[in-house]
């Protein structure tokens, strides 16, 4: 048996089976190992699919043996091969730092569940990317949600619970949004596959059953993305999470969610309907905006640092969608390029955050006074994390915003192009109270903090050293962004 045949599957069952095997060891260890080692096996499962797509064009999977519409299939094109591969990549690097992070946050006696909720909502993420089928896109999306909903609960700080509560409310309601849509286009065209829902919903376009199915599917990924003003869940949840499920879903859960949405509008509308005859582009255009601007307002004046970078989360996502929302080629790549560029810096920004959070308890700015000079590797990888943030050259954030930028000056929009500037001028205002606390501030002579440890430092300096190797060797992340738009745009894979 050729298991390269099976990557796709393998891809999102190796992490779901991993989730009953962490229980069935019960083992602090044992399951954090167990969880290691299935999250490296998938990496390197992304990496082959990245590598068989670019070669031979999109893998097509069929389970069981039956043919598509009929059966359920998986499929891997160019963007769900590099989105697999930085959810894969983030659960890979989460976990080495998880290790003596989750030690220190959540009680020996759950750890083992703990990893297995982890698992349940890495899988679901991986399962949303790789399949073929509508519905199955609903059943994945509510396994990573419900996962999702347990981990951010088990947070120390009892406002956890709250934010775990909050999303679970939103969250719901957004699952089901996207439910009647799916419902609403299976009523029309009596077929779940998404190439053959693309194929048959043409015909039927003019009517209101899919203008209300695509009505809701936009507003229930909506919710899922924390598209401004459907956001209010993210702050509070990214702010009260475990560190490594912060770091987790930062880097990864929005970006499937915009993956999500350029699947729905790109692939199953198309383009002409959906940026076109529905005023979509109109709407993400002023929607993404606002959130870019109103979310790095708020930033700038939060004093937990967790919650400021949660904010500009929601301010990142203002600019993808503002990508999208432009309708042009330039546009599309931009946001497929971010998907990949804003991973590597929150994940270098959070799991940073996670080390403080080990070292001195808290996340709060008062309490970075001085810690340039007693945790120098962990602050210089939150100012380089920082620099990539605002876009400052050679980083992966200025790539982003170089595309974006463009894109609005082909739309002759130069308004949009200066109000994007001005984001990352806030973004320069925010990041610059941190580097000020931690470096001109005096530090707290009462205590004695060391450096983080060996196992946090390095996936933390992993992600910094890709933030600046992709900032100046785009070849990849641009090749493979400018191939999927050309995809998603033209028609193809």
């Amino acid at each position: 048996m050729n298991l390269t045949e099976h990557l796709p599957i393998l891809v999102v069952i190796i992490p779901l089976m991993t989730a009953p095997l962490c229980v069935l060891l019960d083992h602090p260890r044992l399951a954090w190992f167990a969880a290691l080692a299935s999250s490296w096996v998938s990496f390197a499962a992304a990496i082959s699919l990245v590598m068989q797509v670019s070669a031979q064009g999109p893998i097509s999977y069929w389970l069981g043996g039956w043919e598509p519409p009929w059966g359920i299939e998986y499929r891997i094109d160019v963007l769900a091969s590099y989105v697999l591969l930085i959810v894969t990549a983030m659960a890979a690097l989460v976990l080495i730092f998880a290790k003596e992070s989750v030690q220190k946050e959540i009680p020996e006696q759950r750890i083992a569940y703990f990893y297995a909720a982890f698992m349940l909502a890495f899988a679901g993420l991986a399962g949303i990317v790789a399949t073929g089928d509508a519905f199955n896109v609903f059943v994945f999306l509510e396994i990573s949600s419900l996962a999702t909903y347990a981990l951010i609960s088990m947070g120390k700080d009892r406002r956890a619970l709250n934010a775990s509560f909050t999303y679970l409310v939103m969250g719901t309601i957004g699952a089901t949004f996207i439910l009647i849509g799916i419902g609403s286009l299976y009523m029309m065209t009596g077929t779940l596959n998404m190439l053959d829902l693309a194929e048959r919903l043409p015909e039927v376009a003019d009517t209101r059953t899919v203008r209300a199915g695509f009505a809701f599917l936009t507003v229930g990924i909506g919710l899922k993305l924390a598209l401004f003003p459907l956001h209010l869940w993210l702050p509070n949840a990214y702010a009260y999470a475990p560190s490594m499920v912060s770091a987790f879903l930062a880097a990864t859960a929005t970006k499937v969610a915009i993956y999500l949405l350029l699947r729905a509008i790109l692939v199953i509308f198309g383009i002409d309907f959906s940026l076109g005859l529905m005023p979509l582009d109109n709407l993400l255009l002023v929607l993404g905006l606002i959130g870019m601007l109103s979310a790095s307002l708020v930033a700038v004046y939060q004093r937990d640092i967790k919650r400021l970078f949660a904010y500009s989360s929601v301010a990142q996502i203002g600019y993808m969608v503002l990508g999208v929302g432009l309708a042009n080629a330039t546009g599309i790549t931009s946001t497929i390029l971010h998907l990949f560029n804003h991973a590597l810096m929150k994940g270098a920004l959070f799991i940073a955050l996670g080390a403080v959070a080990y070292r001195i308890g808290s996340t709060t700015l008062k309490d970075f006074s001085g810690l340039g000079r007693q945790m120098p590797f962990t602050m210089a990888g939150i100012v380089a994390g920082g620099l990539s943030l605002i876009g400052i050259p050679p980083s992966v954030g200025f790539i982003s915003k170089w595309y974006l930028v463009l894109a609005t000056l082909e739309q002759n929009l130069w308004p949009v192009a200066l109000l994007v500037l001005f984001g990352s001028f806030l973004a320069v205002i925010y990041v610059w109270k941190l580097v000020e606390a931690a470096y001109f501030g005096e530090p707290d002579d009462t205590r004695t903090i060391r450096e983080a440890p060996l196992s946090m430092l390095a996936p933390l300096w992993i992600l910094v050293i890709a933030n600046f190797y992709f900032g100046i060797h785009t070849d990849l992340t641009v090749g493979l962004a400018t191939q999927a738009t050309s995809a998603l745009t033209g028609g193809g894979g």
